[in-house]
């Protein structure tokens, strides 16, 4: 059983300024839940409930959200209003959460690094909780946990992409082993490919889970693209074992790392809200 789920959530959020100077771009709310709380739903979802997040500066409200506030506890038992904290008060009764910093913003791979103190030797799941995915049955890391259980080797989520949108991307190249789940053998892997250089439209998202060698890959990986280092590099050394598979997953993904993404998702579950 998969226990653990890591969250990288030490980023600036730039693209969200000035909202994000002073709030985590992670707590910025779809209606009236932040980011982050919907991946963390969604890990217990799957049975993960050893919540690990990486933080930066500036990043303590997050620590405060999943945490008891007793004054405000307070101020409205009893009231009408007392069932606005009934999920929150479930995610902090049945998750632990642990927290370390990125110290650096060195890149995803390091950020995943980070958190090793707080994995330990075991495979792990990762949420980026920007990707905000929803779907009526089981929740992204749910079917992902299902793949993990078949092949014991590290998952990825993917999905395709216009081929003019891949440099946004970690992007595969696999062939298809079971056409019935869409789960594809990973052969290679390129951060952020021009159109052109894109081995596929097959994009990986932000779910994955990975095995607990990738710390010592990752510890090995000279830094990438943009001078980072990249969880895309360190997955093709598992690949070119033969040690990762990537899956198409079934829902909706809608990208609130941008502006766009953010206002399609609010429209989405309002709308959803009010049928």
């Amino acid at each position: 059983m998969i226990r653990k789920c890591l969250f990288p959530a030490a980023g600036y959020g730039t693209r969200f300024l000035p909202a994000t100077k002073a709030t985590p771009k992670e707590m910025l709310p779809i209606l009236t839940k932040p980011l982050i709380q919907y991946g963390v739903e969604e890990a217990l979802e799957a049975n993960m409930s050893h919540i690990a997040i990486v933080t930066g500066r500036g990043k303590r409200a997050i620590e405060d959200h999943f945490d008891i506030s007793y004054e405000l506890e307070q101020q409205i038992k009893g009231t009408s209003k007392e069932h606005y904290l009934t999920e929150i008060r479930a995610l902090i009764t049945q998750c632990t959460f642990s927290y370390t910093r990125q110290v650096e913003m060195k890149g995803l791979g390091h950020a995943i690094l980070s958190g090793e103190t707080l994995i330990g030797k075991e495979s792990f799941g990762v949420i980026l909780a920007d990707d905000l995915c929803y779907n009526d049955g089981d929740g992204v890391l749910s079917q992902m946990v299902k793949v993990y259980e078949q092949y014991e080797c590290s998952v990825v989520a993917i999905e395709e992409v216009p081929m003019d949108e891949t440099q946004k991307y970690g992007v595969i190249a696999g062939h298809l082993i079971d056409e019935t789940t869409d789960i594809y053998r990973v052969t290679d892997m390129v951060e952020k490919p021009a159109p052109q250089d894109a081995p596929s439209n097959m994009a990986i998202i932000g779910r994955y889970i990975l095995t607990p060698d990738i710390f010592d890959i990752l510890r090995e990986t000279k830094p990438g693209r943009g001078g980072e280092i990249q969880i895309t590099d360190a997955l093709l050394e598992q690949a070119k074992k033969g040690k990762v598979v990537a899956y198409k997953f079934k829902g909706d993904r809608f990208d609130c790392g941008s502006v766009d993404g953010f206002v399609k998702a609010t429209n989405y579950y309002y709308e959803k809200s009010e049928k």
